[in-house]
């Protein structure tokens, strides 16, 4: 029975076509960043970055890959014919869990050949191939079933749980970056018991992580972090063993709850329909899960280090810096605008909006707006009314890291006026050609991922090569250079967005109509893996 998933998931070509185009962005984003970072064999602190950042691709990965194929599942309402079926809903979620792992797990062994040079050089040892194979693939795996089972638990548990993420963002910022390297200072101000036991709570925290693991990986050795590392890989495999069976027993609930649960309009505000139906659907679409969590996260360190940059060396000697310092050394204020800016183009590039994440359910809703007197325009508004949405919060933090930059006198009026402007490009440039993919039918996948990970990764690379001429003419990079000393060739780069931008908007427009109906004639009808 468990062959069937493997085998539907080998002859869908929209979902090989995916898991080709992420391998080729993992080997790229593996090697460019061993690259960047000058990986060597005494190069501790440039060895601990780089398995964090294979650590981070592996949790956006398993988002990706597994997570949000099955956060779709249950949408569809011919799920209802697998329920009643002899296929258990259990069997079934760890069968398509299983198949969405397998997906993960090529793409974290596509970058093990890269691994392996790096090992034969001398850069890394036999139990570092090991390590940077296997953390990954766990957390990534985590994530993917962990968003399933965050998005199938009931509402009032989602409320619940909201309110404590919440708390722990606050207590983060707190402890992780305000008190930072002072926080032993800080706990001895309380009592004596309460404090020493608070702080042996954090630093196990601390370290029992993976990027506190990678930290001391690189630092220790391979030999000294084994045990710790193999202590924190059993918890974490015993925790995805809990997700995958929390998840088994709560798709058919969660099916339930979706389809056939009452509309309870008492409790939420859900706002005036007005004279754009669509964009108040799409609006309310990408409303459910909003992922307000990661912009409190981001908005606050990104608050609190806009605050210390314009402190400046009147920054309290009681505050912590060490995180601060770390910041500068590896993006800086504008490297972080810049990062924040594609967060918030994440939503634009994706379509987060209209898009759907199989032909059947997109079959069926262009059933519906075809028939309507909807024009492209009206599809434009509720793409960029949704994606906005979703991503204004990140640009109004980069607004303030640029006003950080002018009151600490890093950079002059001109440059930050010209870094926003850019920055709006970018946005508008990523979201001109999501809606130009949705208006041909193609999936998102693909193109988000290279424009908001591959593209980055060849910025700093040609920015790391001393080519800031060639970095500037990409997005990332005409962004990042505003604030840089200024030099002609800079120019280019918004140049060419501006006309991609005016280029893809027209085309968009005028076929928009024309290709949706082209798709569904094309795709009505017929049968899609």
């Amino acid at each position: 029975m468990l062959s069937l998933f493997f085998r539907q998931a080998a002859c869908s070509a929209a979902r090989q076509t995916a898991l080709r185009r992420t391998i080729l962005a993992h080997i790229l984003l593996v090697a460019g960043t061993a690259h960047v970072l000058q990986l060597g064999p005494r190069t501790a602190p440039a060895l601990a970055v780089f398995a964090q950042i294979l650590v981070v691709a592996g949790i956006v990965e398993g988002a990706i890959l597994a997570g949000w194929r099955l956060t779709q599942l249950p949408k569809s309402q011919a799920l209802e014919f697998v329920l009643v079926s002899p296929l258990r809903p259990g069997r079934f979620f760890l069968g398509e869990s299983l198949v969405g792992l397998a997906r993960l797990g090529l793409v974290t062994l596509s970058g093990l050949p890269v691994l392996m040079i790096l090992n034969a050089f001398g850069v890394l040892g036999p139990l570092d191939l090991a390590y940077l194979t296997v953390v990954p693939f766990t957390w990534g795996a985590i994530t993917g079933i962990g968003l399933a089972v965050w998005a199938y638990e009931p509402l009032w548990v989602r409320r619940i749980g909201h309110h404590l993420l919440l708390l722990a963002t606050l207590v983060y910022l707190v402890v992780g970056v305000l008190a930072g390297e002072k926080l032993r200072f800080w706990l001895l101000k309380l009592p004596e018991p309460l404090g020493e036991y608070t702080l042996h709570t954090i630093l196990a925290l601390h370290h029992h992580n993976p990027f506190g693991l990678s930290r001391e990986w690189a630092e220790a050795g391979a030999l000294a972090a084994w045990p710790r590392a193999l202590a924190v890989q059993l918890g974490a495999m015993l925790l995805l063993a809990l997700l995958l069976w929390r998840g088994a027993s709560r798709l058919q609930g969660h099916f339930h709850d979706r389809h056939y649960r009452p509309a309870e309009l008492a409790d939420r505000n859900r706002g005036e329909i007005g004279e754009r139906p669509l964009t108040w659907w799409a609006v309310k679409r990408v409303s459910e899960y909003s992922g307000s969590i990661n912009v409190w996260l981001a908005c606050g360190f990104s608050l609190l280090y806009a605050f210390r940059t314009v402190a400046g060396h009147a920054w309290p000697a009681w505050m912590g810096q060490s995180i601060f310092q770390l910041a500068d050394q590896v993006l800086g204020v504008a490297g972080l605008a810049t990062a924040l800016v594609l967060l918030a183009a994440v939503p634009a590039a994706f379509q987060y909006g209209l898009w759907d994440s199989s032909v059947q359910e997109r079959c069926q809703r262009l059933e519906l707006l075809l028939l309507t007197e909807l024009n492209a325009w009206d599809y434009w508004h509720a793409a960029a009314a949704a994606a906005w949405k979703r991503g204004c919060g990140y640009f109004v933090v980069a607004l303030v890291l640029w006003g950080a930059l002018l009151a600490s006198g890093r950079a002059h009026v001109m440059q930050v006026l010209l870094a926003a402007w850019t920055g709006m490009l970018l946005w508008a440039l990523y979201f001109a050609l999501g809606f130009r993919a949705f208006s041909r039918g193609h999936h998102s996948n693909g193109l988000g991922l290279t424009l908001t990970l591959v593209v980055p990764t060849l910025t700093a690379v040609l920015y790391k090569l001393g080519c800031p001429e060639l970095a500037v003419l990409t997005p990332p990079g005409a962004v990042y250079g505003a604030t840089e000393p200024f030099f002609p060739a800079w120019v280019l780069g918004p140049t060419l967005m501006i006309g991609l931008v005016v280029w893809v908007v027209r085309d968009s427009l005028l076929t928009c109509d024309a290709r949706l109906r082209q798709w569904y004639d094309n795709h009505h009808g017929h049968k899609a893996l």
